[in-house]
């Protein structure tokens, strides 16, 4: 739409004004613009650009590309030179180690490394409990079990099986070690016990016992240090003293029918300081108590039979935390008994169904915390199985199949409430903590060579394990923190 306006200019005349044009200016209005809106989405539509206009952009465009061409170059030389930092002279590094700044740096972190690599423990562990999360995957491949010492002797251990092992309960750095007959040196004796010193880096046993009948079963006396006490596959019960110069026992008891005639596997001195006794229990199912004043008769004699018809052929002994009167048993034919020493009941009392094979190790619970778990114990046996167990309940509570060999021997921790170790024939040391996992070991580690492990024994403090195996070597290692005593998990337990 357009106007044109006129300006008008005055022209006279005689006595008359007239209007003309006198100049033309062309003004454009713009169409009046309807908007509507709608409820789709209002989306500013691009304009449409003509050829030319495209041309052009690209164009533009071309040169930007270039640009990012050329910083993604610099970025890689950027990168590539950081990843290969200048290598520095001689003069240059003689330069830096001899700097007052290096020096002194130098000179204070290796009092903090000397001191970090004289410490036996684990000077990173995190007491907040991270470490348990981070390693949780570690733990199965044994490192919480750190080697620690090896006891061999060439000429007593060689060619021999490791039949019993025991910590001294005065002494806790002596570790003594039964042995069996060595085949090969008939002139030899048969039976040989060796107590071995942890406390020195020395590679020879502190004492060497021996006598003519292999020994099967060996423990310290307690309330009486300097005397070691020996089961033997004879029957006999001998009696070692330190304080004699004799290698042979200061006393034995007789081969007759008032004593044992089969071998003894279990031998134990319970009892306080003032009034103790050496229980002993032999194959044929008879229980002697002893005095170790006098072993040559027993106090008192008892039978094991089951149903008073059914004699019990015992391989493994162990007494309740604090208890002198009653203790369980395991047997040849895979059962487990209670008994009693004394009272109405005594000998046999119950018998526990489980296991399908000769028991082989046997252990009562022994942590001492504010719960009181003494009527829990395990036992391990030749059906590739640790059983755990309470007196409460002639059935087991949980049975742990995890190894894939004869187990033979098991023995809870003497500080932790929820951990026992087992061994296995496949050369296998397994530390099970009730709290953690029930389906496989909490740690496991496998010995050099894999042989047989015959026994486990804890040390006093909870922090050492010895093991022995079927070629006469004791086998030494050290439980990490996450396996030391853990009040919190007193509570935790459900058995």
């Amino acid at each position: 739409m357009s106007t044109r306006i006129r300006t008008a200019a005055l022209h006279s005349s005689t006595k008359r004004r007239m209007l003309g044009a006198s100049k033309i200016t062309q003004v454009d209005f713009l169409p009046r613009e309807v908007v509507s809106y709608c409820k789709e989405t209002q989306t500013p539509l691009a304009a449409h650009q003509s050829e030319e206009e495209e041309e052009e952009d690209e164009d533009n465009t071309e040169p930007k590309a270039g640009l990012e061409s050329d910083q993604k170059e610099d970025e890689e030389n950027k990168d590539s030179k950081e990843g290969h930092p200048r290598e520095l002279t001689d003069e240059e590094k003689q330069q830096i180690l001899h700097s007052e700044e290096f020096v002194i740096f130098f000179d204070r972190s290796i009092r903090v490394m000397e001191r970090a690599l004289a410490e036996d423990s684990n000077i990173f562990f995190d007491y907040s409990g991270r470490d348990l999360e981070d390693k949780e995957g570690d733990l199965q491949g044994g490192s919480s079990l750190s080697f620690s010492r090896l006891f061999y002797d060439e000429r007593w251990s060689k060619h021999r099986v490791i039949t019993c092992l025991d910590w001294s309960p005065q002494y806790p750095e002596l570790l003594v070690a039964s042995y069996n007959n060595n085949e090969d040196a008939p002139h030899e004796p048969d039976g040989v016990a060796l107590v071995w010193n942890m406390k020195f880096k020395k590679t020879t046993p502190e004492y060497i016992y021996h006598c003519q009948s292999p020994v099967v079963s060996v423990g310290f006396a307690r309330f009486h240090p300097n005397l070691l006490v020996g089961g033997t596959y004879s029957g006999q019960i001998v009696l070692w003293d330190n304080r004699s110069h004799r290698r042979t026992p200061v006393q034995r008891t007789p081969l007759s029918a008032a004593a044992h005639t089969h071998p003894v596997y279990c031998v134990n001195v319970v009892g306080t300081q003032n009034a103790n006794n050496l229980i002993t229990v032999s194959t044929d199912g008879r229980m002697c108590s002893w005095s170790l004043d006098m072993l040559s008769q027993p106090q008192e004699s008892m039978e094991l039979v089951y149903n008073k018809s059914k004699p019990v052929a015992v391989t493994g002994m162990a007494f309740p935390a604090g208890d002198v009167n009653n203790y369980v048993v395991g047997s040849e034919e895979g059962t487990v008994y209670t008994a009693s020493r004394h009272g109405s009941k005594a000998g046999i009392c119950e018998m526990f169904e489980g296991h399908q094979g000769p028991v082989t190790g046997i252990s009562c619970h022994s942590a001492v915390g504010p719960v009181d778990f003494s009527h829990l114990f395990v036992t391990s046996s030749f059906d590739w199985t640790v059983k755990l167990w309470s007196t409460k309940h002639n059935k087991p509570l949980y049975s742990f199949e995890d190894n894939a060999d004869y187990v033979y021997d098991v023995m809870w921790s003497p500080v932790h409430p929820a951990l026992f170790a087992a061994v296995d024939g496949m050369g296998r040391l397994d530390l099970w903590n009730l709290n953690n996992d029930t389906e496989v070991p909490t740690a496991s580690v496998t010995i050099e060579g894999a042989p047989a492990l015959n026994r486990v024994r804890w040390a006093s403090g909870g922090k050492e394990v010895a093991v022995g195996d079927s070629e006469g070597r004791v086998w030494i290692y050290d439980v990490g923190e996450v396996c030391w005593n853990c009040d919190s998990e007193t509570a935790e337990i459900n058995y």
